[in-house]
């Protein structure tokens, strides 16, 4: 029984110690109540002292297509509206085009500026932590309208409004002319690319032309030479004929003399002589073999030798020899090297310089103002907030009674716990 007892007394003695721990603590409750407000008020001093923060933001959508249109129809330089957009928002979250816009616009930043810093290493802090960009999730987002945003928290004091602002158009701006120098590179860069073509063209056509004239040159100066050849054998081959006749003539005229033969007569009538004619007689001769040389008589032998040896040229007896001399005096002059030199303007002759110099033309004419290009909607600008978003007054405030209370039931409890008691059911055991 007695070992039974004292488990048998643990349940009354756990009921009087919490009703004495609610007692300790409603006699200590102006001590808990104290350190709730002292808690509170200086949750309350905190709220209403510290440096309230505002929340502003802009929003951008993709430009509609008849925006870009204008760009994209120089076929230079093309632009979709979600390429124009994701160039902006690089633009906004760029370090750099920051700071650019920062250097541009200090007095924005003024507020900033702190004891011992400079205003750039007030911007690298600001930067850091007030900028936030505000983007779609691809797996949250599909199949709806892509848009880029950015978001500012900044301290009273700011204007964060004309910051924000400020920041989008110096984006747009500086994208914009960083469009125009890629558009005017590529437009210069194409430039310089068909003045190379041309230039080759060119190269390539003199050239060709000296190529053409030098084979032409060889061509007639070949002709000639083999005409000349030609000439000189067909004289050649006149001269021997002549001497040759000549030899012949000689020989048929001793011939002619031996015989006693000095005018043209046949062999039949060389044989009459000796006949006695007798009555009329018709004497027909067939002969199909040709009639020694020396039949035409010494006289008319002599005659064609004495010629023959007087002769200064055989070129008039050669037909082809004037046909040789037609052709020489032909060659002298090349008519078409003549005109392949005379031309004034040879780039007319130049394949494809007309849709070079037609593309050219259109480069430089083009008439497109960038700086007015529409990059992106502005869907959404950023306007004067109505409340600061930081510090939540009532959050604040609620959590600083909570804590006081919480505090103050704390110590209430060390309290009670720390203070020497009397237990009189013990004492009785």
């Amino acid at each position: 029984m007695n070992a039974i007892s004292p488990a048998a007394h643990q349940t009354p003695s756990d009921e009087i110690d919490l009703v004495a721990l609610v007692h300790a603590l409603w006699a200590q409750k102006i001590l808990i109540a104290l350190v709730t407000l002292l808690v509170g008020a200086v949750a309350a001093a905190y709220a209403f002292q510290v440096t309230p923060e505002y929340q502003v933001q802009s929003m951008l959508r993709p430009a509609a297509v008849k925006d870009l249109d204008a760009l994209n129809r120089t076929e230079v330089y093309e632009l979709a509206p979600e390429e124009a957009i994701r160039r902006v928002g690089a633009a906004l979250e760029s370090y750099d085009r920051r700071l650019e816009f920062f250097r541009a616009n200090q007095g924005l930043f003024e507020a900033l500026r702190e004891p011992g810093r400079s205003l750039e290493q007030t911007f690298e802090s600001f930067n850091q932590q007030a900028f936030k960009m505000l983007q779609p999730d691809p797996k949250k987002t599909a199949g709806l309208s892509n848009y880029v945003g950015i978001q500012l928290t900044y301290p009273k004091g700011v204007d964060g409004v004309a910051l924000v602002n400020g920041l989008v158009g110096f984006a747009l701006a500086s994208e914009r002319e960083r469009i125009a120098a890629d558009l005017q590179t590529i437009i210069q860069n194409r430039l310089n690319q068909l003045d190379s073509k041309i230039a080759a063209a060119r190269a390539s056509y003199d050239v060709s032309k000296e190529a053409r004239i030098a084979k032409l040159l060889e061509a007639d100066s070949l002709t000639r030479a083999q005409l000349q050849d030609e000439l000189k054998a067909l004289r050649q081959q006149l001269k021997t004929r002549r001497d040759n006749r000549i030899t012949q003539l000689d020989e048929a005229i001793r011939i002619a003399k031996s015989l006693g033969i000095d005018k043209p007569t046949t062999p039949s009538a060389l044989g009459e002589g000796e006949r006695v004619a007798q009555g009329s007689v018709i004497r027909t001769e067939v002969n199909n073999q040709q009639i020694p040389l020396y039949f035409m008589g010494s006289e008319a032998l002599e005659a064609e030798r004495n010629a023959l040896l007087q002769r200064r040229s055989d070129d008039f007896t050669e037909p082809r020899i004037a046909q040789i001399a037609k052709e020489l005096l032909l060659l002298e002059n090349n008519r078409q090297v003549e005109v392949l030199s005379q031309r004034e303007n040879e780039d007319l002759f130049l394949k494809d310089l007309a849709i070079w110099r037609e593309d050219a033309a259109r480069l430089r004419n083009l008439q497109l103002d960038v700086l007015d290009l529409k990059l992106a909607s502005i869907d959404q600008a950023a306007i004067e907030p109505l409340r600061p978003v930081k510090p939540r007054k009532v959050l604040i405030l609620a959590l600083g009674l909570m804590l006081g209370g919480m505090l103050g039931v704390f110590v209430a409890m060390l309290r009670s716990f720390l203070r020497p008691k009397s237990h009189p059911l013990n004492s009785a055991v």
